[in-house]
């Protein structure tokens, strides 16, 4: 997050973190009567209305909560850029209590806070969060996706951000190893919930070697089934792989873990797998491959992104095949600009940023420089306002 460092958040006002996070607007909501409480971050509306995923998790402090909000909703509005979508970057966290709550008159709750805010910011699912709890918020709001195929929603995302993921992958093994093909490649997926075991599947039907981790037994479990090694979860990083897979929550990537990587490559799900800017650096120097994380998971955005258009499974996934080629244009922009791939997919997120900002919002229809091999294809708000 530019202007603070990680330490200088910690002691940073409520107000100092917003300004240096450089979010449009921040709202947040308490009620006792469903025990809710909630912080809404919406980064930016350059590229049209904010979606991200609602959070539901327990935080130590609000402070910590508002910290991961903004971290997140910022990387929503760079990885909207770079897949094209015409929409801007928002994310939710739901403050999970001690007490138990009826969790319908919860969301129901937190709806209304979306509700309010008129269309500024559109939910999703996201960690602690299912499709279950979207139907809910869509009895109070329409301004909430992934809700279910009954109600003309694309229903989980996490099918579709596994698809991505695997995408990526094959871009990872073409630019390191000069071949697409995932046969024989030892990936460890550390984080096996509903994308992880989905990408260990198809990883695993591509001839993968897989090894998992997870701090939940029965996750690990789930994916041994797979023909996957399980290891301990404090140790997946240090595996000796050729891609080491983050899946769960982020910041995993730092001074401490990155000297003991034994991989060639990163390429996971989870968002904000670097802990600073600097540990891009950090990966390059070591000589490990990093693909961006917000380029990597983009699959369940760009899935949720074509609901905006009346929803149709086999035009989002053809999008979503596209992070290949996004995925090999962002490398081949570090190779030409001497940059970490970091820096690239952040480089090339902004040129469309501010090219929108020249030209107006729905100006241009995909990311920067596209051509055949890099576009993501027909952004699905370029012919209306969602």
């Amino acid at each position: 997050m530019a202007g603070l460092s990680l330490a200088a958040m910690g002691v940073a006002s409520m107000l100092d973190l917003i300004a240096a996070a450089g979010a449009e607007q921040v709202a947040m909501a308490s009620d006792d009567r469903t025990g809710l409480r909630a912080i809404v971050a919406i980064h930016s509306t350059t590229l049209g209305p904010s979606l991200g995923g609602a959070r539901f998790r327990p935080y130590r402090s609000e402070h910590e909560a508002l910290v991961d909000v903004l971290r997140l909703a910022r990387g929503m509005t760079y990885k909207h850029a770079l897949a094209g979508n015409d929409l801007g970057g928002g994310k939710a966290v739901l403050i999970e209590g001690p007490a138990e709550v009826d969790r319908g008159r919860l969301m129901a709750s937190f709806g209304r806070l979306v509700d309010r805010l008129g269309g500024r910011y559109l939910t999703a699912e996201d960690v602690g969060t299912t499709r279950a709890d979207m139907d809910v918020i869509r009895t109070v709001t329409p301004h909430v996706t992934g809700v279910s195929e009954k109600f003309g929603g694309s229903g989980d995302p996490s099918p579709a951000t596994a698809w991505g993921v695997l995408q990526a992958m094959h871009a990872v093994a073409e630019r390191q190893w000069d071949d697409p093909s995932l046969q024989g490649r030892h990936v460890v997926v550390a984080g096996v919930g509903k994308v992880g075991l989905a990408l260990a599947a198809h990883l695993a039907a591509h001839g993968a070697r897989v090894t998992v981790a997870d701090v939940r037994p029965e996750a690990a479990h789930a994916a041994a089934a797979l023909g996957a090694e399980v290891v301990d979860p404090q140790r997946a990083h240090a595996v000796p792989c050729d891609v080491f897979a983050p899946c769960a929550l982020g910041a995993t990537l730092n001074d401490q873990t990155i000297p003991q990587l034994a991989c060639q490559a990163v390429c996971g799900a989870a968002n904000n797998q670097l802990s600073t800017a600097d540990d891009g650096a950090r990966l390059a120097a070591r000589g490990i491959l990093y693909a961006p994380d917000y380029v990597v998971n983009a699959g369940g955005v760009i899935n949720i992104a074509d609901e905006l258009k009346g929803y149709d499974h086999d035009r989002a996934y053809a999008r979503i095949e596209s992070i290949r080629a996004t995925l090999s244009r962002v490398f081949a922009w570090a190779d030409e600009h001497a940059v970490t791939p970091a820096e690239a997919a952040d480089r090339l997120a902004e040129q469309r940023l501010a090219a929108a900002r020249r030209l107006g919002p729905r100006a241009e229809s995909g990311p920067p420089n596209s051509s055949p091999g890099f576009s993501p294809g027909s952004s699905p708000g370029s012919s209306r306002r969602a």
